[in-house]
């Protein structure tokens, strides 16, 4: 596995942050390795 069988989702939301791993296999179908959720204390004025 190189640097480049990685991707990453990310889903940056005013109530929760989710984040998806996946590594890249065979007939460039994505293998799910990681799945996460967290609460976030929102976002105000863009920050």
């Amino acid at each position: 596995m190189g640097t480049d069988d990685i991707v990453v989702g990310l889903d940056i939301g005013s109530g929760k942050v989710c984040t998806v791993i996946g590594e890249l296999g065979e007939n460039d179908q994505i293998e799910i390795i990681g799945i996460s959720t967290a609460p976030s204390l929102g976002i105000r004025k863009g920050v």
